[in-house]
């Protein structure tokens, strides 16, 4: 007869409880539950009826009438349960044979196999064999029997029989078997970083079964119950048996987790007063010194930042210039970083007027009251360093009421600061072209914005000792206060222009849009590129339209130039100023925007011309309520100036 084979799988877990904190009935103590049964004391996870104990394989049953506890997992006896072990007494299982499993197995007696289980394994298996012996024994010896036992275990004693497996009473026998247990079924690595951690404070994490499972421990200088809230408690070392830790002439000073071994005091004279107390002064001298340290080394760092900064961002060049023009020019006040921080609130989000290209612009109040913008350059560059000190040079020699006022500049920061009187009521870009403040804008103001902006150009360029050009006029560069008074602002690309010279060559700078075209092809700047980039703005004052717009292919130069061509502005009109403005007044002002938009610079008029043709504009609205109180006195100046702006706006369209 050829060997028979039976495989018998044993089930035992070496790991108790491998957790799913999924299903898990309860993750803290109910502080009502029972905690002894019989002799033996149970303690969470494991525990006794609902919510006592931290999952179902935890779960402890006591039979109050022997006071014994079985564990629910194994149904198993338990008589003694440590920080990582269980002891239960575990009964034998049996194997019966009868004559339907001959073709399954061949039994003869059992060889008895004395091995040591490994540590840290979740499952194993037994193989069982047959002999294959001559004799039949199997059919007059149908028991065999297999268990677990602990290694010390010394087997049975001589009433033990367990040859006759048709009887009940061999369920009765059992071994003690020891098993490992945990908590969860991954590494401690893992552990901490998952929900359900069951490792509370003052404890460490344990790995079990080789790094598959793991368990809690108090940390040294604690014991407790690590897996409750407060369960690890402080071990007082210097009382009881631990109370001789410390060496001779030493006296145990307990800590949190842990001790201290001082050194005793002398039990007479004031000897240890003096001395504490001179401790006590030594340290407080000691902790006030290196405070006084701290803030002087601190202290001498900021005064070298602010100095290295200064100098990179031209405070030298700055410095000279104020010395070199005091008394011919309005100063300029050097802003302390920390009065700039505090008005700003330390440049806070909140406080953003704008963001451009070159910089974002802040609102503050100062000290003394006073509303400022402040404008942060955006990165540490040397082109934009330049622009802004270039911009405190032009601002510094001019005085006007319609040109935005420097107040002062810091320079000891990052980025250099510009620091500028407060225009309340945003850009003119604003109010064209943003919801909802389009056409918020009456006729009458946009009149008189453009006759102030041209003003404010033509100061720059006739009025001043050096002419200067602006080179990027646009909306979004023309600040409105409250009453819609208009103020020219950004003079970062500005440039002054020698009175000897009629332009500048330079790299081209401005904005797409409102770029002379001339200028962008010889890179020959002068003051004709203002007028063309002013006549866009009038264009803009107009048609209420963007300069350059995703939503149309042509930019707007071209559509208004097309539309005096073609004798049609009106159909252009942004809606309210066809409505509410004077046809004359129109027309003039878009015979004056053609003018500026000339692709010939020299066919263009300087700015002193658009603005003398724009106040004339103005004062015959004032000759016309003139005229209305008397019209002896003013007809002849109205029909006069009337008569220079009158003319047909699809005139002259050369060079157009």
């Amino acid at each position: 007869m050829a060997p028979q084979r039976m495989l018998v799988r044993i089930m035992y877990s070496a790991l108790l409880f491998a957790l799913d904190f999924q299903d898990t009935r309860a993750l803290t103590k109910n502080p009502h539950c029972q905690n002894k049964c019989g002799n033996l004391t149970i303690q969470y996870p494991f525990g006794i009826g609902e919510k006592c104990y931290l999952a179902e394989r935890f779960a402890v049953t006591c039979n109050h009438s022997t006071n014994s506890a079985n564990l629910y997992l194994l149904g198993s006896q338990v008589f003694n349960i440590s920080e990582s072990e269980v002891h239960i007494n575990q009964s034998m299982l049996f194997l019966f044979y009868n004559r339907s499993s001959i073709n399954l197995l061949e039994k003869t007696q059992l060889l008895i196999l004395l091995t040591s289980i490994p540590k840290d394994i979740s499952d194993f298996s037994i193989n069982v064999h047959s002999m294959n012996t001559k004799k039949k024994s199997w059919e007059s010896d149908d028991c065999n029997a297999f268990f677990i036992a602990d290694k010390d275990f010394n087997g049975f004693d001589k009433s033990t029989n367990i040859s006759n497996c048709g009887k009940d009473d061999i369920f009765k026998y059992s071994a003690p078997v020891i098993l490992e247990w945990a908590v969860g079924n991954t590494s401690c690595k893992n552990a901490s970083k998952i929900k359900g951690y069951a490792c509370r404070e003052n404890s460490d994490c344990v790995d079990a079964a080789g790094g598959g499972a793991y368990r809690c421990s108090c940390k040294p200088g604690y014991q407790g119950n690590p897996y409750i809230e407060q369960g690890c408690k402080d071990v007082n070392e210097c009382t009881g048996k631990d109370k001789s830790v410390c060496p001779e002439n030493t006296v145990c000073v307990n800590t949190i987790g842990s001790y201290d071994c001082e050194i005793e005091p002398r039990r007479h004279g004031f000897m240890p007063i003096y001395l504490g107390t001179a401790l006590a002064i030594s340290f407080l001298i000691l902790v006030a010194v290196c405070l006084w340290l701290s803030r002087e080394h601190k202290k001498r760092m900021d005064k070298k930042s602010k100095q290295k900064f200064f100098k990179r961002n031209g405070g030298l060049l700055l410095q000279h210039h104020i010395s070199s023009t005091r008394g011919s020019t309005p100063q300029t006040k050097l802003f302390v970083r920390e009065d700039l921080q505090k008005a700003t609130d330390n440049f806070n989000e909140n406080r953003i007027l704008g963001k451009g290209g070159l910089g974002t612009v802040y609102k503050g109040m100062l000290s003394d009251g006073s509303v400022i913008a402040v404008k942060k350059s955006n990165i540490v560059d040397k082109n934009q360093v330049d622009q802004f000190i270039n911009e405190v040079f032009i601002l510094s020699q001019i005085s006007h009421r319609h040109i935005v006022k420097l107040l002062g500049c810091c320079l000891e920061t990052e980025v250099p600061l510009l620091v500028y009187e407060y225009i309340s009521n945003g850009t003119l870009y604003h109010h064209l072209h943003d919801e909802p403040n389009i056409s918020s804008i009456s006729w009458e103001n946009r009149l008189r914005i453009a006759v102030e902006v041209a003003g404010a150009l033509s100061y720059l360029h006739s009025c001043v000792t050096t002419a200067i050009f602006h080179r990027d006029i646009k909306s979004s560069n023309i600040l409105l206060d409250e009453n819609y008074r208009a103020v020219v602002s950004d003079f970062g690309l500005s440039r002054s222009v020698p009175i000897d010279k009629t332009h500048l060559t330079t790299l081209v700078g401005g904005t797409f849009g409102y770029l002379d075209p001339e200028y962008f092809r010889s890179g020959q700047l002068n003051d004709k590129s203002d007028v063309y980039a002013f006549g866009v703005v009038l264009a803009e004052l107009l048609t209420g339209q963007q300069a350059v717009s995703a939503k149309t292919d042509v930019g707007l130069v071209l559509r208004f130039r097309s539309a005096i061509k073609e004798k049609s502005l009106f159909g252009i009109l942004e809606k309210r100023i066809a409505t509410e403005g004077p046809e004359e007044e129109i027309l003039a002002v878009g015979k004056l925007a053609k003018k500026c938009l000339k692709l010939t610079a020299r066919k263009r008029p300087c700015m002193k011309e658009v603005a003398a043709e724009l106040d004339g504009l103005t004062r015959i609205k004032e000759h016309k309520i003139c005229k209305q109180i008397s019209r002896d006195t003013c007809s002849s100046m109205s029909e006069r100036s009337f008569s220079r702006t009158n003319e047909t706006v699809g005139e002259d369209d050369e060079d157009i």
